[in-house]
């Protein structure tokens, strides 16, 4: 009884733990969500100064390029891009730890990206700072791999508290993109760095919403199937949004010279902000004037003059925003820059949002609110783009003050998200990970599997031998050992089969062929081999495709490196399952 109430203590004073280094982690990542969004404009602000229609805006993309991909390959010597992809590959596959330098290095080289143009958003680097933070805090006070993940996911939620002023947004966040379990000992730290990055934004910043929203028109029930419609426009804008991302990116990984990446880049993304201004920078001004039911605030130049009288012309401008806005994303982040989809991901949900409100307002007798078919197309491009439709509905009702849209923001984000599920069964944050088996998800099994290793279940303690053998000289080995199963290899330790005990059971007490039976007589081949590069769940689709106990690994170059065995898979699935569930 003593025992037990002292473990119960130590559990209590860890938990409490948990709960101070969660609202430390809030605070940081809070303070580092306003400063990134403070240095964004300042650097905006300083480089375009009085600027219009200047020649500049051709240069100011490969300036920052240039800028960034110096800082990134010079100073930080490591890939800093996509931040929530790594955040979810750390908790998979790297104990929840994640690189210290990214403390600050993403911010840096995003507001240099961000700040002269680059058309990517703030958001994915700010919350690859908040996690780690929350990464970097847990291995100072030495806490568990599970701790560790529940602090990465802090930082993750105070980021986006903080970024947005939105704290349910921000847990809902940790708990549906970075797949965290479910539970109150994990929700109530989350909780407490979500709303403290959100305290933290609203005494630096202010108490003003992120984007400001006039609903004109209150929410009404016949405009159900339109938002309906915009549900499916979005959910296919959001396949189109993954597809381009992810073949520009692969087109400029191919580019191997660094130099000629930033030129092409840059050169590229110079021409699109050129024919189309909106497409500079995270493009706030244009999401707000459309938030507003209106183009005035649109970016003019020589070609597109000012949009407001013309409904065609209106139309075509917002057709092409949607179809080019990914694809300046896609050339910032794949020449070098560094940035996030959230922001071009809103940006095109309320252009998206506006172009089907007008479309449906061409018709004579109808009559929908733009204004708020922009910001509910903002839902349904995040539900699409993230697999995320909880983290939409909250992050936008929560930005924007729009609760009154909440019936709408559910069925659009519900239907955009079923609607690119039917193409695509991954996020743009996933897809690339779980090509590689590298993805932990909310499957419990699944994600077992992702966690444990190869290397940790590999069993070496199997006494190989040569096909010359005789059998007396097998009889030898199997007085020596405890096992009932013999690898067979070459002088080269290339696996060639295996001897079961079975096999040879009958024989061994016949001695006259001691000397004139040999190992390549009695040796089969093993029902199946695993790879040393193979994912476990590949190894487990092997074991029940064989129905085998054990099966044999190799290396790329069939040399033997042991055995795996059934009951050490369940052996470490029961060790992390224990581990990760004990709450």
């Amino acid at each position: 009884m003593r025992r037990l109430a002292t473990l119960t203590n130590d559990s209590k004073k860890e938990y409490r733990l948990i709960l101070v280094l969660s609202f430390i982690v809030g605070l940081a990542s809070g303070l580092a969500a306003v400063v990134l969004k403070n240095a964004v404009h300042f650097l905006d602000n300083l480089v375009t100064g009085d600027l219009t229609n200047s020649y500049m805006f051709l240069v100011f993309p490969f300036i920052g390029i240039l800028l960034t991909v110096i800082f990134v390959k010079f100073w930080v010597k490591d890939n800093i891009g996509h931040g929530v992809s790594r955040i979810l590959y750390a908790i998979s596959k790297n104990n929840s730890r994640i690189k210290r330098h990214n403390n600050y290095t993403s911010m840096f080289a995003s507001t240099l990206t961000i700040g002269f143009g680059g058309s990517v958003g703030a958001e994915a680097p700010i919350v690859l700072t908040g996690a780690s933070l929350g990464s970097w805090l847990g291995r100072i006070f030495r806490q568990n791999a599970k701790t560790m993940m529940l602090l990465v996911g802090c930082g993750a939620a105070g980021a986006i508290g903080g970024i947005f002023k939105a704290p349910i947004a921000g847990l809902v966040f940790a708990l549906e993109i970075l797949m965290l379990d479910l539970s109150m000992k994990r929700v109530v730290p989350l909780l407490i760095s979500s709303v403290t990055g959100a305290i933290m934004a609203y005494f630096f910043i202010g108490s003003e919403v992120a984007f400001s929203v006039d609903l004109t028109q209150a929410f009404d029930l016949k405009h159900l199937p339109y938002y309906l419609i915009l549900g499916i426009f979005t959910g296919m804008v959001s396949w189109y949004f993954t597809r381009i991302t992810m073949k520009v990116e692969n087109t400029f990984g191919k580019i191997k010279n660094w130099v000629v990446k930033i030129l092409i880049g840059a050169f590229s993304l110079s021409i699109l902000i050129w024919f189309l201004p909106s497409l500079y920078g995270e493009g706030i001004g244009t999401m707000q004037s459309l938030l507003h039911g209106n183009t005035n605030g649109i970016p003019d130049n020589w070609l597109w003059g000012t949009l407001a009288d013309n409904q065609i012309t209106i139309l075509v401008f917002l057709g092409l925003l949607l179809v080019f806005k990914v694809i300046a994303m896609a050339i910032t982040t794949g020449s070098g820059g560094v940035g996030g989809i959230f922001g071009p991901t809103l940006f095109i949900g309320s252009v998206a949002g506006y172009f089907v409100s007008q479309v449906i307002n061409s018709f004579p007798g109808v009559k929908v609110p733009a204004n708020s078919f922009a910001l509910v197309g903002m839902a349904g491009m995040m539900a699409g783009v993230m697999h995320a439709p909880l983290t939409a509905i909250f992050l936008i009702a929560e930005i924007t003050g729009g609760y009154q849209l909440l019936i709408p923001l559910m069925l659009t984000s519900t239907i955009a998200y079923l609607t690119i599920m039917y193409f695509e069964p991954h996020s743009i944050y996933t897809k690339r990970l779980a090509q590689r088996g590298e993805l932990i998800t909310h499957h419990k099994d699944k994600a077992i599997l992702t966690l444990l290793k190869l290397n940790d279940v590999i069993e070496k303690d199997f006494q190989p031998i040569q096909p010359d053998y005789t059998l007396g000289d097998l009889i030898k080995v199997i007085a020596k050992t405890k096992r009932n199963l013999f690898p067979v290899v070459d002088e080269e330790q290339k696996l060639l089969g295996i001897v079961l005990l079975n096999d040879v059971r009958e024989l061994m007490f016949d001695h006259k062929q001691y000397d004139s039976l040999k190992v390549d007589d009695v040796m089969s081949s093993a029902p199946d081999v695993i790879c040393c590069t193979d994912r476990m769940d590949d190894v487990m689709k092997k074991f029940n495709d064989t129905d085998a106990w054990n099966l044999p690994v190799v290396d790329e170059n069939d040399v033997y490196q042991g055995f795996v065995s059934k009951s050490k898979i369940f052996s470490a699935y029961r060790n992390i399952l224990v581990h990760f569930s004990d709450e």
